[in-house]
């Protein structure tokens, strides 16, 4: 009997993955939906999620979602309220919903509020450690009470639980976040992601004991512990998009504005008297499946050189500030002889219009070497290529090798960053030549904590610059890596923008870069981030978060642009209050404690100085959660919850099949379950025969 079960369940998780294809969305529903009450599979039409019922063979509706954004941008902090709609759609009286959706935010948010609203009631949610808020809700959840959880999976990816959504009922829940807003080149820029890529997954599948799955696609592995919570299931684009998002956004730069553009979204522009601007998408929604950016430019001779503001929040006083630079281009420029390294993505997750603007980046990149710089090629998927043994000198057969390589380049397999990183990092250029590594991919993967461990140990004298790929990167990813490898991240959302934007990062390549930045005037009883400022390029600004019970009047920040000192004085006392600061000073004293956590500090140790900071400033965090419970139980007893994960867009551009189809590519999660499985299944066979043979015998 004992090995009967065995095939029987084996064989059943077997197909549950699908002989013919891997499926991709937990236990949850079928890919399918029809607006009928309870179905069956044969009734499909297409159209709408389904999720099982307790009758077998039946079906209902999945929960829906749809998302509205309201962003107020006051100089450079952006305060926004992300409104997500959950509505059980349901006319069955026993189809009570549970919806799970997994979510991005900008990588620097600083998530604070969260309100659920039911009808005209509203619940205020409270910031709690993880596993309390988690145990909150799962005990709400049970009771049969109206509950929500807000937690973060990582810096830019975040999971919404919605708990007993009544048939034909709606839940909204509301979070706030605060950012601020980037400045490179002489613009301003405000990103909002709307779609979670999916991920690479590398590393052996694994059950931890001591915590409960995920609903992705992926099981976690020893090299990603958490790969289930990271992979929401995936709609097939031939099924039409989902999570229909619409936007808002108020803009009140504080100087006369310029040029207003959004790149990847059709917008509509209201000028206010008073200079605002009152900004919406042209139409009324759009599919969440591609990053929103907007940037703006001062009018002429408005570009700022220094922004400073001050806040007091109980006796703490807090300063942000920002000083940039003089501009490199008005200063005599000696040429440097440079090594440099290309490594471009050429994965399943790059395939489509990605690996098109990676390839003309890269050749356009080709295009700007000199006869004194050294280079080199380092392709990547599941395996790792590189063109040439060693760095060539660029001359016109090495040049024209590099470029008949990079036609013939395309996506397909595995996003494998980790050996062609060790790859790019582990040269040595001349003492003649400075080196630079610049990675072209989309940066969609699961392990970015294993990598940014090696770009810190074996980064060297090199410079790591990356440039995020696609319509919806991981810019948590690419921006720490660039960060950590004393370099610069930019994006490239469309082959429109491969000219413009590989321009202005070349600009940065070969312009003196601000080092040795100090701050003087600070005692030893102030706090500011980042403590190390890193290397600066061109169009850069220094930008510091300062926070004391006393604040100096003035601090000067000083730093060497090549072998030139600079120097530039900011007064503090002066300057307008500003509220925010605080929450920004908390969101950077996070990040920087989770860096040290990455040097090898105690887990424990970590999570006790976080959550330190994070409940006090009321910010989730990957240990702190914010949790709203209604009082009251709605759901019966003797009623059951359906458990849903909602369903995320592809990111556009990006081909399903190169991505989900066999071989896996995006990540070896699944298939090597099915590996496992069919070694699982040819030990039963073996170990069935060796008892039979002993009963014969």
């Amino acid at each position: 009997m004992t090995r009967h079960f065995f095939l029987r369940a084996t064989l059943a998780l077997f197909l549950s993955l699908g002989a013919g294809g891997l499926s991709l969305a937990p236990a949850c529903g079928n890919e399918l939906e029809q607006p009928d009450s309870t179905i069956g599979l044969n009734d499909v039409k297409g159209g709408r999620l389904l999720f099982k019922t307790n009758r077998p063979g039946r079906y209902l509706p999945a929960p829906t979602l749809k998302t509205d954004v309201r962003i107020s941008v006051t100089g450079l902090i952006a305060r926004a309220t992300v409104t997500q709609e959950f509505t059980n759609p349901s006319l069955e009286k026993d189809a009570w919903a549970e919806g799970i959706y997994v979510f991005p935010l900008p990588e620097t948010a600083a998530v604070d509020h969260l309100r659920m609203k039911i009808g005209e009631r509203i619940i205020e949610g409270q910031i709690k450690k993880r596993g309390e808020a988690k145990k909150i809700y799962e005990q709400a959840k049970q009771e049969g009470k109206r509950a929500s959880l807000v937690e973060q999976e990582r810096p830019n990816i975040f999971t919404t639980s919605v708990a007993n959504i009544a048939p034909g009922d709606r839940i909204t829940v509301e979070i706030e976040y605060q950012e601020t807003i980037r400045y490179d080149q002489g613009a301003f820029s405000l990103r909002f992601p709307m779609v979670v890529g999916p991920r690479y997954i590398p590393g052996t599948p694994v059950v931890m004991e001591d915590q409960p799955p995920g609903n992705g696609w992926s099981l976690d592995t020893d090299r990603v512990p958490d790969a289930s919570r990271i992979t929401p299931p995936v709609r097939h684009p031939g099924y039409g998009p989902i999570n229909p998002v619409s936007l808002n956004i108020d803009l009140a730069p504080g100087f006369p504005l310029g040029l207003i553009d959004s790149p990847y979204h059709e917008i509509l522009t209201i000028a206010e008297p008073n200079g605002r601007r009152h900004i919406t998408l042209r139409e009324d929604t759009v599919p969440a499946d591609r990053d929103f950016l907007l940037t703006w430019r001062p009018a002429a001779g408005q570009a700022p050189t220094i922004a400073a503001f001050r806040e007091q929040s109980g006796d703490d006083h807090y300063a942000f500030l920002m000083a940039m630079p003089p501009v490199g281009s008005e200063r005599s420029i000696t040429p440097v002889a440079r090594e440099t390294i290309f490594v471009i993505d050429t994965s399943g997750s790059m395939s489509g219009t990605s690996i098109e603007q990676a390839k003309a980046a890269l050749l356009l990149a080709l295009n700007r070497l000199t006869a004194q710089d050294r280079f080199n090629i380092i392709q990547f998927n599941s395996v790792t290529h590189v063109l040439f043994s060693q760095p060539q000198r660029v001359k016109p057969d090495t040049l024209r090798k590099a470029v008949r390589y990079v036609d013939q380049l395309k996506a397909n397999g595995g996003t494998d960053i980790l050996p062609a990183l060790k790859m790019a990092l582990k040269g040595e250029a001349p003492a003649t030549h400075l080196r630079q590594v610049i990675f072209l991919t989309d940066g969609q993967v699961g392990n970015e904590d294993e990598l940014f461990d090696v770009i810190r140990s074996q980064l060297g004298t090199s410079r790591l610059f990356t440039i995020g790929i696609g319509s919806a990167p991981n810019s948590h990813f690419m921006r720490n890596a660039a960060e950590f490898g004393r370099g610069t991240f930019t994006h490239i959302g469309s082959t429109s923008e491969v000219m413009a934007q590989m321009d202005a990062i070349f600009r940065k390549l070969e312009r003196p870069v601000l080092t040795d930045i100090t701050v003087a005037g600070l005692n030893d009883q102030i706090e500011m981030f980042p403590s190390r400022i890193p290397d600066l390029y061109e169009g850069e600004p220094v930008v510091l978060a300062i926070k004391g019970r006393a604040l100096p009047s003035s601090v000067t920040i000083t730093g060497m642009i090549g072998n030139q000192p600079w120097m530039t004085a900011v007064a503090l006392s002066e300057q307008d209050q500003r509220e925010g600061l605080s929450v920004y000073w908390a969101r950077q004293k996070i990040a920087a404690l989770m860096d040290q956590q990455r040097y090898g500090q105690d887990e424990a140790v970590t999570r006790q100085a976080v959550l330190d900071v994070a409940l006090p400033h009321h910010l989730v965090s990957k240990y702190s959660s914010l949790v709203a419970v209604d009082i009251t139980p709605v759901r019966p007893a003797d009623k059951l919850l359906q458990t849903h994960a909602m369903k995320t867009n592809l990111p556009d551009g990006q081909d399903y099949q190169a991505i989900f189809g066999l071989p896996q590519t995006a990540t070896s999660g699944q298939l090597q379950i099915l590996l496992g499985l069919a070694a699982l299944l040819s030990a039963w066979l073996l170990w069935s025969q060796r008892g039979w043979r002993k009963q014969v015998a």
